[in-house]
């Protein structure tokens, strides 16, 4: 234990931690106290921050003697998965984290850089942050003690520059747009630009990109990233060295489908419902992040398939794709809304995952209409075809 730590975590609270770690922690916690020399609150966060860094940070919870912050500090910090993507795509002599926060991203990202700078303005988290560094095997990384905006004004040029600015009010409520969000990056972006090679900012996935790319400088890449499936964080990388032009990178977990945004696919084919029972027809689903960038045009030139429509947001093809950035289908059925046709469709076909494309009924109502319970293998669309039809697409999901 280090020294300016030892008046946090005494001998009695990490025997109490050690004692109690399986415990349930609300029922802990109505004991109201656990003794002599025990700080009972960090105790308690002790415990609840390793269980939930278990499935979070994995790296972090197998590391004997890491410090926890209170709930909202470990809810609010990147996931190893996310982090572990950042650090995959920078790198370089130095970089500066201006935000550290609880130190998550900083940690993994170190692995790329020489020397790094952790920046945060709470003592309390720049005393934890060095604690874990040191366990972590990050000596790499020196920490200060400062707020982002008076470290920028002085600081020594360097080769990134990693920034989150916070997301939240003074009230505690979330704050979505990117000149809401503490520090003002937007205000920030061009001394950001003159003391780093490439910067990059982490923001809400909520936000557009387009209103994103359109607000910030100089910016060269964006990358959405999702993680099982949900949309987590938007990156942007700005740079006034590297050569014109933006691409966009949608992440989902180990897949990567990415394309420039000076690339204009056009406007890509619609299906022409020309479907017979004998014909083999696939829909496929993008993922989060895919739908995120609505690069369904880029989707369609690329993987040689149609769009459904316009505004549904499904693809279809004649052929099997495996590599598509989300799901794929195999459409056994397609039916209209006429009763005949969907009873024909749906023989057999008790339980299904319903889900809806542009279709004038919420997902729960259509499969109230068609009396399917949830789940099963089956996976029915309710969709709507560029002419205007409404259809039901009867699946089976392609896994590979």
């Amino acid at each position: 234990m280090q020294p300016e730590l030892d008046n946090l975590i005494n001998d009695a609270t990490r025997q109490f931690v050690a004692s109690h770690a399986a415990d349930d922690v609300p029922q802990l916690a109505l004991r109201g106290t656990a003794g002599p020399g025990v700080n009972f609150p960090l105790a308690l966060d002790q415990i609840a921050g390793r269980r939930y860094a278990r499935r979070k940070l994995p790296a972090w919870a197998a590391t004997e003697g890491i410090i926890y912050p209170p709930h909202l500090s470990m809810e609010q910090c990147s996931s190893e998965a996310t982090a572990r993507y950042k650090a995959s795509i920078v790198s370089g002599d130095t970089m500066a984290d201006l935000t550290g926060g609880l130190g998550v991203d900083c940690s993994f990202m170190a692995r790329a850089f020489n020397k790094v700078v952790y920046v945060e303005k709470v003592p309390m988290l720049c005393k934890m942050a060095k604690h874990n560094f040191h366990l972590l095997g990050n000596d790499n990384i020196t920490v200060v003690n400062s707020d982002a905006e008076s470290f920028l004004s002085s600081m020594e040029p360097v080769d990134l520059i990693f920034i989150d600015p916070a997301r939240r009010d003074h009230d505690g409520r979330r704050t979505y747009d990117i000149a809401d969000c503490t520090p003002d990056v937007t205000v920030m972006a061009q001394l950001l630009l003159s003391k780093a090679r490439q910067v990059m900012i982490k923001l809400s996935p909520m936000l557009d990109v387009s209103r994103v790319i359109q607000a910030l400088p100089c910016v060269t890449q964006v990358h959405i990233v999702s993680t099982a499936g949900e949309c987590k964080e938007l990156l942007v990388i700005m740079s006034h060295t590297e050569q014109a032009g933006t691409s966009l990178h949608c992440v989902n977990d180990d897949d990567v489908f990415s394309f420039s945004l000076d690339d204009t696919p056009g406007d890509a084919p619609l299906w022409d419902e020309k479907f017979q029972p004998e014909t083999a027809l696939f829909a496929y689903e993008p993922n989060a992040s895919a739908m995120k960038a609505a690069c369904f045009n880029h989707l369609a030139k690329h993987y040689g398939m149609s769009l459904m429509s316009r505004d549904s947001h499904l693809l279809i093809a004649d052929k099997l794709t495996h590599k598509f950035p989300g799901r794929a289908f195999v459409v056994r059925h397609v039916s209209t809304l006429n009763k005949k046709e969907i009873k024909q469709a749906l023989t057999g076909i008790t339980t299904a995952n319903v889900a809806v494309r542009n279709f004038p009924l919420r997902a729960a109502e259509l499969a109230k209409r068609l009396r399917l319970h949830d789940g099963g293998d089956n996976y029915i669309f309710g969709t709507t075809t560029a002419s205007g039809r409404h259809i039901i697409l009867v699946c089976s999901k392609i896994t590979t």
